[in-house]
């Protein structure tokens, strides 16, 4: 189990309901003060979770300059009141920031699963 500290805990409340901000969000049509609010809430969470210096390292590293480009900056459209342009181009950085994780953690659970010959 993992063992959790008092700022990580209000960290992933924040997450949990920056998450659900955005998704009743789209659900609304995306709304645009909704979608905002969850950006923040998601964010602000993140920092809560690892750390200020952590989060500022992961977005601004040198490989991942072009995704975390389109997802600030999809934030600040969305802040602009621009939602739909602004959450597709939040996806697209998303993916683009996460894209060798998931492709790591998919390798590893393929080499996980048993193959009978």
């Amino acid at each position: 189990m993992v063992t959790l500290s008092d700022f990580q805990r209000i960290g992933v409340g924040l997450v949990g309901f920056g998450i659900f901000f955005i998704l009743f969000g789209m659900l609304l049509y995306f709304d645009s003060v909704l979608l905002a609010f969850g950006n923040i809430l998601f964010l602000s969470g993140l920092v809560f979770i690892i750390g200020f210096r952590r989060t500022f390292t992961f977005f601004f590293q040198r490989q991942k300059m072009k995704g975390s480009s389109f997802f600030l900056g999809g934030l600040l459209i969305v802040l602009m009141r621009w939602p739909l342009l602004g959450m597709l181009l939040e996806a697209y950085g998303f993916i683009t920031l996460f894209r060798s994780a998931w492709t790591q953690s998919v390798a590893g659970e393929v080499r996980k699963t048993p193959i009978k010959p």
